[in-house]
């Protein structure tokens, strides 16, 4: 049986800042470690999120795309679905939501999964286009980030909530995808003005965080000459 208490993350958004962005995990391999995730390939090649055990990409064009098994990724996590519904919602704001969430979970200071299923009002994505090596750092590479936005659109939010103390190896607070019930519309979530639905909860004990060893590139750079909770939280944001 799966262990649905371990969030599993291979990368970290840190290594993403000097732009090292190669594939170093194949989705085939991240979804031996779960049916539920997110994260984005090689060269920042569009916003991902498993849903279902069935992987999609917002790609920069704004297209989804359903991904192969040898799709590769710098950054992604994924952990087996068991969410406990928490609470139901109506026309709340972000902002309002995300409080009455960190109330409701009292678990700041671990992991979590929020997953939320409901109708999204002027909700904005976001996708990269993806880059060739050499590549740019996460902040250039950020700047030419395509946007994209909804009105009125039904759908899957899926979010994990990071501790403070792990900021850099994660981003501190929430990281957020999101996916349309008709597959048309998703991406990295920039805001949304309110949501109605249901909210469900989903508490990790464990993380296990997998490094790309065999990658030369980022087992030489040197990390502490980069602005990494700066540079995260300004593209991650």
């Amino acid at each position: 049986m799966s262990n649905t208490n371990i969030l599993y993350q291979h990368g970290t958004l840190a290594l993403l800042v000097p732009g090292l962005l190669d594939g170093t995990l194949t989705m085939n391999e991240l979804l031996q470690h779960g049916d539920t995730g997110i994260g984005t390939g090689e060269g920042l090649d569009g916003e991902l999120i498993i849903l279902d055990g069935t992987p999609y990409q917002l790609d920069g064009d704004g297209k989804i795309n359903i991904l192969d098994g040898d799709f590769t990724m710098p950054f992604a996590n994924s952990h087996f679905a068991d969410y406990a519904e928490m609470m139901e919602v109506e026309n709340i704001n972000r902002d309002d939501l995300q409080s009455q969430i960190k109330e409701a979970a009292n678990s700041a200071n671990t992991f979590f999964s929020i997953k939320i299923t409901g109708t999204f009002k002027n909700i904005t994505t976001r996708a990269v286009r993806k880059s060739s090596a050499p590549y740019d750092s996460l902040s250039k590479t950020a700047e030419k980030q395509n946007m994209f936005s909804k009105d009125n659109v039904t759908g899957t939010l899926i979010s994990y909530h990071s501790p403070s103390l792990f900021d850099g190896a994660a981003v501190g607070g929430f990281h957020s995808h999101f996916l349309s019930d008709d597959r048309s519309f998703g991406g990295h979530i920039l805001n949304f003005d309110s949501v109605t639905g249901s909210v469900s909860f989903q508490q990790f004990d464990t993380l296990e965080q997998h490094l790309p060893t065999d990658n030369k590139e980022y087992m030489n750079h040197d990390f502490s000459k980069d602005n990494i909770i700066d540079d995260v939280h300004n593209a991650e944001g």
